[in-house]
């Protein structure tokens, strides 16, 4: 119970001292954006037109002293890159905060349920990696969705620039006509040469956004293309009948290690399962096991080898085509 008390005094704290240091901050950081903005478009003046670039200033938080803070780290603009490329609607900053939280209370159930501490370090591991895990899989998910589309989108693509439309007025159609994620995407490529920026700028962008191995196939054709000449359409064609392709072939993979990824998810779910059938049906058989010293270097050593072994068949079951 001590250590329960201790840990939300330090939280409360914590948030206290943030929220004080934030409205300190407050003119002061306000002031710096405005001078970064300034600069920035005082340097822009001076390019030559075709390095001139959109300029934004993305702030990582809405905290301005937690914002300078974490500007200081290229690990946090990573993880807000890739916040964005799963479109998921937080900043990197709001980001910490809700994965600290979360760290915060998984530890004190842990420390509560458990009575003791090494409980409480892993439910604090554990509540700090389900949020980053749940962007990791909506990042996943979102190009998924981006490699389903992106044939669709190349035909269009093919289409317009076979009928006589302008490159760029191509980009704008399929930013009209192909679904989500791929039209957003497309449409910020559309946006980014309309305004100012040259097209292999605005190409490179989008693999930096979308970093796949079709992307990066797309804008080096099409860089190919504008640079040394030939039929674009034809490209185009090949480029999709490539991916579709690749799809067939990886769909029959799939299928082939489907045995594997069943045995992958049961080996995972049977140890979990068992130990809550147990304390529900014989909590006296299971108690030990929580109880005992030697109980808990057993359950670390579970959850060590149980973690080993998921790596070891997802790679095994992932093949890459």
């Amino acid at each position: 119970m001590p250590l329960l008390i201790a840990l939300l005094v330090f939280i409360v704290v914590t948030l206290g001292v943030f929220a004080v240091m934030s409205l300190l901050d407050e003119r002061k950081s306000q002031a710096r954006v405005l001078r970064n903005r300034l600069a920035a478009t005082d340097k822009a003046g001076e390019r030559a037109p075709l390095e001139l670039a959109l300029l934004r200033d993305e702030m990582l938080s809405r905290i301005p002293a937690f914002d300078t803070l974490l500007r200081r780290s290229e690990r946090v603009s990573i993880l807000q890159k890739m916040l964005a490329q799963g479109n998921v609607e937080i900043r990197a900053g709001n980001f910490l905060i809700v994965s600290a939280v979360s760290a915060a209370l998984l530890a004190t159930v842990a420390i509560v349920v458990g009575k003791n501490v090494m409980f409480g370090w892993a439910g604090a591991a554990l509540g700090f990696f389900v949020p980053y895990a749940y962007a990791s899989h909506m990042r996943a998910r979102r190009f998924q969705k981006f490699e389903e589309k992106f044939p669709e989108a190349i035909d269009t693509l093919a289409r317009a620039v076979r009928a006589g439309h302008a490159f760029t007025t191509a980009l704008e159609m399929i930013a009209n006509e192909i679904a989500e994620p791929v039209a957003g995407e497309f449409r910020q490529l559309y946006e980014e040469q309309k305004f100012g920026l040259p097209v292999r700028d605005a190409l490179l962008n989008l693999t930096d956004r979308i970093p796949l191995v079709d992307v990066k196939f797309f804008v080096t054709a099409v860089m190919l293309q504008r640079e040394t000449g030939g039929n674009l359409a034809e490209i185009l064609d090949n480029l999709s009948y490539v991916i579709r392709e690749r799809f067939k072939i990886l769909r029959q993979v799939r299928v082939h290690t489907a045995q594997g990824r069943l045995t992958m998810v049961l080996l995972m779910a049977l140890p979990p399962t068992i130990v809550v059938l147990m304390l529900i049906l014989n909590p006296g058989f299971i108690h030990p096991l929580f109880a005992d010293p030697i109980g808990h270097t057993l359950i670390v050593a579970g959850i060590t080898l149980q973690t080993l072994g998921y790596f070891v068949i997802r790679k095994i079951i992932r093949i890459q085509v």
